[in-house]
């Protein structure tokens, strides 16, 4: 699993460096082209000279892209060429053209039918990898199931659940179905029916007599299979999944491994209901204090370092102030128990708990919600901005489109945790630097002494 780790340093060092752009310098770049509205469609003879940035809920590429594609949106379609690198991430993303360097793809249902010179790092529900498709370097895959009927030049890594290989890869294959029950999964179209349709691979490690692997195979799972005779070049490696030990509750307590369905469920669950919470807490704030919460955003894009530092010294502050809170509360209880006044002493201790929870819950409440908010109403704002929309003067628009590129951002392992902190320091400097601005700003003038006028003489 080395490779996938170097591939997935890579892809997070590349989707941090965007975000960064966007947060903080998004409004002067130029060097790009921009496109956006629900659908953009590249026509058959389109050049695109420079790198393409798409924002659709339906894309489809026909013509031409001289260098990279990022794209997101619902539904993906590369007929065309993109002659540099493709980021994309979308409910259905279907590559039938050319793309002249690396692919890295996430979705629902991901379908290779066309060439890809160089990697392909992919994650989502399904990987179809059509017969006549090729990629020409390694191929990683992370999700549910994986059918590869096309060609593979190099090496081949694969985690999932359901793995069916039917076409040629020239190097290695690491495959890792280990877990994956012999009933399957539960595709997710069955709680979500407007998903697009997937094709099906049988559970664990499938290999066609057809197939050809180059090098060695090494695969983990529940049982070893039957490799057809000729079809791996190398040596075949099986290693015995050991579901995970819990300690147990009684010794009639069967513990039950999930699957990687089962996870895949649990964590798109997840995601889903922290996307509903922002969303509501977001429309409560653009509902009651809209002109507050946008002064906060513009605080963060005016001024991005001073609020990243204040917004250190804030979190400092905090503690300082609970732990102040906590030893006046101790001495006071003490002075008043030393003075026999112990039902006043028992009363100020639970003043002071009550005054610490007010404060933790304020202070939680803040810096785990409404930061949040604040860093994706920009973030909303700087895309339509970007895309040269009126809709980022509107009031609902910039924060539930960032809302949603704010929780698919915090999903991606390492950069999630890194821009979830990202976003509370700057929200919280953000906030401290408005209320000392207002704090300012309510301070009466000072008094300008009036001149004293000589009483006339009679």
């Amino acid at each position: 699993m080395n490779k996938f780790n170097a591939y997935g340093r890579r892809l997070l060092a590349i989707t941090g460096i965007a975000l960064l752009a966007a947060l903080l310098v998004a409004p002067s770049v130029q060097a790009f082209e921009g496109r956006g509205g629900d659908t953009v469609v590249i026509k058959a003879g389109e050049v695109i000279d420079d790198d393409l940035y798409v924002a659709a809920n339906r894309f489809t590429l026909d013509g031409t892209v001289k260098g990279d594609l990022v794209v997101a949106g619902s539904t993906i379609e590369i007929n065309g060429t993109v002659e540099g690198d493709l980021i994309a991430a979308g409910q259905s993303i279907i590559i039938n053209g050319t793309v002249g360097d690396d692919a890295r793809i996430a979705g629902y249902t991901l379908t290779v039918g066309g060439q890809i010179v160089d990697d392909l790092v992919s994650a989502g529900f399904s990987l179809d990898e059509k017969s006549g498709a090729s990629v020409g370097g390694d191929l990683v895959f992370g999700g549910y199931q994986a059918l590869l009927a096309g060609a593979v030049t190099q090496d081949v890594t694969l985690a999932g659940g359901a793995v069916k290989i039917a076409g040629a890869i020239g190097g290695n294959a690491d495959v890792n179905v280990g877990g994956a029950e012999s009933q399957g999964g539960m595709p997710p179209t069955f709680f979500f029916p407007n998903l697009p349709a997937v094709p099906s691979a049988p559970v664990g490690l499938t290999i066609d007599e057809g197939a050809h692997i180059g090098g060695n195979l090494k695969y983990t799972a529940n049982a070893p299979i039957t490799v057809p005779g000729g079809v791996v070049g190398g040596e075949v490696a099986f290693t015995q999944y050991v579901p995970e030990v819990r300690p147990q509750a009684g010794p009639h307590v069967e513990v039950k491994v999930p699957t990687p369905a089962m996870l895949a469920a649990r964590w798109l669950l997840g995601r889903v209901r922290y996307l509903i919470t922002l969303l509501l807490i977001g429309a409560f704030m653009m509902w009651v204090v809209p002109g507050w919460t946008r002064k906060i955003a513009r605080v963060v894009e005016t001024r991005p370092w001073p609020s990243l530092g204040w917004g250190v010294v804030a979190f400092a502050a905090f503690l300082v102030v609970m732990v102040a809170l906590l030893i006046a509360t101790i001495f006071l209880a003490i002075a008043f128990g030393i003075v026999t006044l112990g039902g006043l002493a028992g009363r100020f201790v639970a003043l002071g708990g009550i005054v610490m929870s007010v404060t933790a819950f304020a202070f939680s409440i803040t810096w785990a919600y409404v930061t949040r908010i604040v860093v994706s109403l920009l973030l909303g704002q700087l895309i339509f901005r970007l895309f040269r929309s009126p809709a980022a003067r509107h009031r609902w628009w910039p924060m539930l489109a960032g809302v949603v590129v704010f929780v698919i951002i915090t999903a991606i392992p390492v950069l999630g945790w890194l821009a979830t902190a990202a976003a509370i320091l700057f929200g919280l400097g953000a906030i401290w630097l408005w209320a000392r601005d207002w704090l300012q700003s309510r301070k009466p003038a000072p008094a300008v002494a009036e001149a004293e006028v000589p009483a006339s003489q009679n």
